[in-house]
Formats: C-alpha cells, structure tokens, sequence
C-alpha cells in the first residue's frame, strides 16, 4: 500500500504531458491501476520517472503489466546461484562456478579475499512475522547440523529412511563436501566447518572448524570445498576455496599440519596409502607426504581445471578428471616434479568429469557420470581408452560410488527428477538399473555408501541429508 500511495503521488506531481492534470485525491484505486497497466503495455513507464528522450526501453515492451503490482512476485527468493554455460576451448559447453573467475595481466588468479558461498540456509519465514516464533525449540533443532527432519517407520523401497538437516551445505557442482571413513564415520561440510557424524549409532560426534589465516576475522573463515578421509580413518584431509590444505587428527580434533597450498580452489583430494594427492583449478596436481618435512614430492599439471581427482584402489593409477570433460588417466610412479609429464591414456566426453569412481572388483575400469547437458553414466577400460557400455539417464549426474559388497553402482542427480539412482553390475559391462530413490526436492550433490554396503547417504542442494537402505 505505501508503494501505491508513493506512485500516486509521483503521477500527481509529474509534468502535465505526461499523464494529464491529475489530482491525487480524485483518483480511485481501479483508474490508477488500470491507467498503470495501459500504460505498462503501450510501452511506457508506469510511474512518472524522468526518462531520457527518445523511444522506450525494450525492457519495458517486455515486462509482464502485471509484474510491478504483485508484491509477492517482488519478495521471490532465487532457489540457487544460476549457473554460466561457457563454450570451452573445443567448442563444447561446461559447467562453470557460479561467479567467473577474473585473471589480471600476470597471468595468476586474483586472491580471494572472500569466499565465495552459496544460498545459505534458513527458514521461510521472515524473523519479524509472528506466525512462526523465531525463538522455539523446534526451530532452534532445525537450524542444528544433523538435526532429525523426518523418519520412517515403515520400511519401503525407494524411500529414506531418515532425513536430517544439513544447514549451509554450498550449492557448487565441484564441490566434494561428503565422505565416508573405514569406520563408519560420515565428514558434511557445511560453510567453513566439518560436521562428524556416527553412521552406527545416529548420533553427531563432534566438529572441526579449520581456523583462518592469521589475522583474518573468523566470519571470513575459509570455505571448505573439498574433503577426503584417509584410508585407516584417522585422518581427515581439508581442501579450501582459498587453497589451502589441512590435515585433522579426528580422534584429538586437533589440526596436524597444514601442507603446501594451490594458487587456486582445491577441487580433488585422494589418498594413496601414505601419499595424498591434490588438484586445483588451475590443473596443478601435487603428491604429498604428509610424514616428510618437506611433503612436496611430486607435481604435474594437465591441460584443463582439474574438478575430480580418485586414486585406482591397487594404487597404481591416478584418474583426474576436468572441467572441459578430459579424463586423464596417470601411472602410479609421481615422483619429481616436472609439467613435461603426460598421461598413459586419455579419454573425453561432452561435459565435465566430475562424478567419477573406479570400480572395486574389476581392475581398470572406472565409472564417470556426465553433467546437465549430457547425463550419460559410462564404464571406462583405461588399459584401452575406450567405453565399454553406457547407459542415458536423461539428467545431470552430480555424484557416483561403489557400492562393493553389493556389486553394485550408486549414482546422485539433478534435473527433472533429483532422485538417487543404484545400478546392477557384477560383471562389467553388465549394467542396469535396480531402483530408484527420491525424497531430495534439488540436485544430489553429494553420495557416500557405509562399509557394509548397507546403506547410502545422500546430501543434496536442499540442505538436507538422506539415509537410504540398499
């Protein structure tokens, strides 16, 4: 109403060739608004505004008549930051962050002062509107990591069986924010803190928050972009939007060491026994060994960003995948640190590898999943560089593991469907569908499956976390 009443008075005191002599207090609520929706569609503007002379704007022509009206069109909140198509150097579309990265005349990436988060997430409901308490006890477990949204009790195929919060989980395709350890133990991300959570008793075990650099507010913390568990599951590797790698000791929570940084986004981790590799966005891969005093003991670089990254489990092959949709394939002896060195096989696909996994119980191949203008899953040989069976899923594929102990293939996606989908293969290249699970209202960004096999873990960009059992 104040908006109406601020137009009516604008329109009274506008020029007289504008609107005519009007006088505000003669003016009924139907001829306002039906002079402001005559107006909006001969393409003028609907308030009496001082415009440059000449022809009006085409946004004008184009906007809706009824749009300046609506006061709830104007309160939309946007679901997720939108999403840039890019043409690539071969002429295909990727995926990129949700801001452009801008590069000054030298040639590095500027520093990143601020991280760069997603929507954060928070309630529907306005702090200030009294149909919903902003200080009750449900709303307070609401906002908590891991607090209980909803259960089931009676077990159904298809759908979870529990579904907990996951408040400020960052909506970035690239990001890897969930893991798993040996022991049962599920790594979330969430902003710049870890959330531990118990997959054998249901229960929150704890957090890490990586502190900031010296002399930077703790508001301005690092957000977390990638993280990796060792294998023996003591260790949790942290990789930042800043560039920075830690390494925890879970049991202490005390931060160990942090290792020599990227210029640039940490966009994969991996472990290999003792040695941990890492890629940026600029394609730099390094090899460190965390137990040496000077840890760099390898590096090499490849032609595009680097957004997946996954040693074979024999050790002996390091898949990296890009952004530009390049899968590269490296042996496993990474010592010395030279750009010269090329990888034993490559293979591509039209959109970016970032869902990626080697399959546990048949050596040399590995899964990858194709993104939103794409949505093919395909089963790589790397000993011949070629596609052994594929299979459409009509949707972009954000995340991909292994489920061992079942033979079988889970996969996380976006668009139309944002369901978790599990796939029979026992024998490559066998390869079907079993089932399909839904419950996330946005993309599933991120997948895990527990040691047993027994259950998945799923978190999506609606800021919740699923439990399914297989």
């Amino acid at each position: 109403m104040t908006k109406s009443w601020k137009v009516e008075m604008n329109l009274a005191e506008g020029p007289a060739n504008d609107w005519g002599p009007i006088e505000a207090h003669r003016v009924s609520y139907k001829r306002f608004r039906r002079r402001i929706i005559r107006r909006s569609a001969s393409g003028g503007p609907a308030a009496s505004t001082p415009l440059a002379a000449g022809p009006p704007p085409a946004t004008w022509r184009q906007r809706e008549s009824s749009f300046q009206l609506h006061t709830v069109r104007q309160r939309l909140q946007l679901d997720s930051p939108p999403r840039i198509r890019e043409p690539a150097r071969d002429g295909r579309h990727r995926e990129t962050a949700n801001t452009p990265r801008s590069f000054p005349a030298g040639g590095r990436p500027a520093p990143e002062n601020t991280p760069q988060q997603g929507w954060v997430w928070k309630a529907a409901f306005p702090e200030h509107e009294g149909a919903y308490q902003a200080g009750t006890d449900e709303r307070r477990r609401a906002l908590q990591p891991f607090a209980l949204l909803d259960e089931t009790k009676t077990r159904q195929q298809g759908k979870s069986v529990m579904k907990l919060a996951a408040p400020s989980l960052l909506n970035d395709y690239y990001t890897h924010l969930l893991d798993c350890s040996c022991e049962g133990v599920l790594a979330l991300a969430l902003g710049s803190s870890v959330y531990l959570w118990n997959s054998q008793t249901g229960a929150l075990a704890g957090s890490l928050d990586p502190s900031p650099q010296p002399g930077l507010a703790r508001h301005r913390a690092p957000s977390i972009s990638c993280l990796s568990w060792s294998r023996d599951g003591g260790v949790l590797c942290i990789g930042t939007r800043q560039g920075e790698i830690q390494l925890w000791d879970v049991e202490h929570k005390r931060n160990m060491r942090c290792l020599p940084s990227h210029l640039s986004v940490v966009r994969g981790l991996s472990w290999n026994q003792h040695l941990l590799s890492s890629g940026s966005a600029l394609g730099g891969i390094h090899h460190l060994d965390p137990r040496a005093p000077e840890p760099l003991v390898g590096a090499v670089v490849q032609a595009e960003e680097v957004c997946g990254l996954q040693w074979s489990p024999g050790g002996d092959r390091l898949a990296s995948g890009s952004t530009g949709g390049l899968l590269c394939i490296w042996g496993g002896d990474m010592a010395g640190i030279t750009w010269s060195r090329q990888p034993i096989s490559t293979m591509r696909q039209p959109s970016a590898v970032k869902a990626m996994g080697w399959c546990p119980w048949q050596r040399g191949m590995i899964a990858t999943g194709g993104g939103w203008n794409d949505g093919d899953l395909r089963v790589w040989d790397t000993d011949s560089g070629t596609c052994v069976t594929s299979a459409n899923t009509n949707s972009q594929i954000c995340s991909l593991r292994w489920a061992q102990k079942k033979k079988c293939l889970v996969t996380g996606h976006g668009l139309p469907d944002h369901q978790v989908s599990c796939w029979s293969c026992p024998v490559l290249p066998a390869l079907g569908p079993v089932y399909r699970m839904s419950g996330h209202s946005q993309r599933v960004l991120h997948l895990a499956v527990n040691p047993e096999g027994s259950q998945i873990f799923s978190a999506g960009a609606d800021q919740q976390f699923h439990i399914w059992d297989v």
